[in-house]
């Protein structure tokens, strides 16, 4: 695996963590355990997601947030909540993808990694709090049934061929922020529709 490959990779996990951090640690974890997915020795470091502890407290907190995620009002809390965990975990799982023997890669793929992780959670928490204000749960279901879908498939992906999966992710996080843009849009049509209209002044 080149240098262009595993940087892809670092990269692509990051912006993964920022959607659902422990969906892919518990998804890249499995396939490590069962050797679904061979890793090559420049990732030798990852194998510890496959650890049955790690895989454990990831399948718990994939499962509360599955359930979080479809409800609105717990799903912009639990958003609020992970703004520190979801790019901490994003900067470390990019760490982890570095060879050790390399320190200023390391420090340099920390940074972004961290970064990308609060870039793509930052425009999906965005998004979701726009969704979530509809009155009807129905758009944040699907919005949220699609995310799960698109995290896990971006997963596989990115440990087949990261290229590709970065350029997906990309794709999909420009999407992210055109929803949050397109909602936005709505509810302020809407707001201005509903507030009612002030009353011309009397003439003198």
């Amino acid at each position: 695996m080149g240098v262009t490959e595993i940087i892809a990779m670092a990269a692509s996990f990051s912006l993964l963590a920022g959607w659902r951090l422990y969906a892919a640690v518990l998804v890249a974890g499995l396939a490590m355990r069962f050797d679904l997915l061979p890793l090559p020795e420049q990732l030798a470091s990852l194998a510890i997601l496959g650890n049955p502890w790690v895989i454990g407290a990831a399948a718990i907190g994939a499962i509360a947030e599955f359930f979080a995620d479809k409800m609105a009002l717990i799903d912009t809390a639990w958003d609020s909540v992970h703004t520190l965990v979801r790019p901490v975990g994003g900067a470390l799982l990019a760490l982890a993808i570095v060879d050790p023997g390399q320190p200023v890669w390391q420090v340099v793929t920390l940074l972004l990694g961290g970064g990308s992780a609060l870039l793509s959670h930052g425009a999906k928490a965005s998004a979701r709090a726009a969704v979530n204000m509809s009155p009807e749960p129905v758009s944040n279901v699907v919005m949220s049934g699609a995310e799960d879908i698109a995290t896990t498939s971006a997963l596989l992906i990115a440990l087949a061929n990261p290229v590709v999966a970065l350029v997906i992710l990309i794709l999909l996080l420009g999407l992210t922020v055109a929803v949050f843009l397109a909602f936005r849009r709505f509810v302020q049509d809407v707001g201005s529709v509903l507030s009612p209209k002030g009353k011309d002044p009397p003439a003198g």
